[in-house]
Parts: C-alpha cells; structure tokens; sequence
C-alpha cells in the first residue's frame, strides 16, 4: 500500500492506518511506516537519478543554481520539522488504529486540495518555486503529517496555485520528500535498538515491495500529471473518506 500509494494524491499513511486496523495489526509507533516511506524515498531517487546527480555534481562545483535549489529544498524542509519537533507524541498518536476517524477526515480534506487542481493547474508555467513559494509547500507538507493528508497532493496543488508548472511542482515535491523522510528516519534511530529479528524481516520484506511498487506508482503519477487529470484522485478520497467517516460513527 504505502509503495502504490505514496506518490498518487490519496494519502499513503491514511491507507497505512486504514489497513492497520482493517487487519487487526497494532505498530509500535511510525517505525514500520518510516521503514516503507525510506523504501519509496529510494524510488525517488532511481526516477530523478539525473537530476539529483545534477544537483550533487552542481554543489560540489559551487554552481549557484545548485545551491539555489538544494536550499529551497530545506526550507520548504523546515515547517515539518517544526511541527514534528514541537508535537512528536501528538502525530504518532494519530497513527494508532484507534484514529482512524482522522484518517477519514484526511482523506475529505485531501479530496477538497486535489480537487482545486481543476483550476490552478492550466495556468501554472513557472520553472520553480521561488523562496516564498518554497517555504508555502513546506507548510503543506507539514499538514501532511496527519494521516489521510496526502504529502504529495498537497505539495504539489499548492505548487500549482503559486504557479509553477506541473512537472516543476512535482520535482520538487519528490525531492523535497527526500529531505523529510530522512529527518523522520533520524529521529527513529533511537527506537531501533528495540526491534526484534522478526520484525526486522517484516520490516525488509516491506521495504522491497515497497520499492518496486513505489517506482511504478511514480511513473503512472507523471503520466497522468502530463494528462492534467489530477483532479479526478478526488473522486477516489472523498467517497474513501466518507465510509471511514461512517464506519468509524457506527461501529
């Protein structure tokens, strides 16, 4: 799921808890679905090999355009970490089965951005965000911590509304993933020491289905991205969220 469902605009940590629970499974904390996210962060950067080793080669001649970027990336880097710095404990709670009430939520307010692509994208040119465009992504992705928000349908509809290019505002919301998922990783390396063997071999039977999955799910997004059919995820999120909503108020 998280491989099929990380770079399509419907929320791959909302699909996480939703069959976390569906299937009776309790995670201890975010550890596994960082294990995943670290597996669709390796997709990324097989898909965009070129331009990340053109921003790599970039730096390290001090070409400004490189640095440019790499530190847009930062900054839109940075909202996340503030939030996750500031309220840890808040987040991870919302990735126990028992929210999944909020999952249902995610998902109407995901369908609601996404939806508002119709508009935005046919008048979006630019080549790439500019600072204050940059550090507008970075608050979407910091919204996106909540599971049912989609990072990449957030991050890409505000792109698209600052007016930068379809293509553009999914570059840089990939690469900008990069940023994120590793600082998520970091702050997990303290719990890794408590994982036993066996969830150890769970943990990497899903870290490669994930990478497969993920490289897969990345190529049909720029596809359909291309065919300006973004907004129709909406009609995925929405009735997806409403039965979440329905069966978490009437079971």
């Amino acid at each position: 799921m998280q491989g099929l469902t990380e770079f399509l605009p419907v929320s791959s940590s909302g699909h996480l808890v939703l069959f976390s629970a569906g299937l009776g499974i309790e995670q201890d904390g975010i550890l596994f679905d960082v294990a995943v996210h670290v597996a669709t962060l390796l997709a990324v950067l097989v898909f965009y090999r070129a331009r990340v080793a053109g921003l790599v080669s970039g730096a390290l001649h001090g070409e400004s355009e490189a640095w440019r970027y790499g530190l847009k990336l930062g900054l839109a880097t940075l909202p996340a970490v503030v939030a996750v710095l500031l309220a840890r404990s808040f987040f991870e709670g919302l990735y126990e089965s028992e929210s999944v009430g909020v999952v249902g939520l995610g998902f109407c307010f995901t369908g609601a951005v996404v939806y508002s692509t119709r508009w935005t994208l046919p008048c979006a040119e630019g080549a790439e965000p500019g600072w204050g465009a940059a550090l507008l992504i970075g608050l979407a992705q910091a919204v996106a911590i909540v599971p049912g928000v989609s990072r990449s349908g957030t991050t890409v509809a505000m792109g698209l509304a600052l007016g930068v290019a379809p293509a553009a505002a999914a570059e840089f919301s990939f690469l900008m993933s990069v940023v994120a998922i590793l600082g998520a990783l970091v702050l997990q390396l303290s719990d890794l020491g408590g994982v036993s063997a066996q969830a150890w071999a769970a943990i990497g039977v899903g870290v490669g289905v994930a990478l497969v999955a993920g490289l897969a799910a990345l190529w049909l997004f720029v596809r359909l991205l291309r065919g300006r059919v973004f907004h129709r995820f909406a009609w995925y999120v929405w009735p997806l969220g409403a039965c979440v909503l329905l069966w978490t108020y009437t079971r």
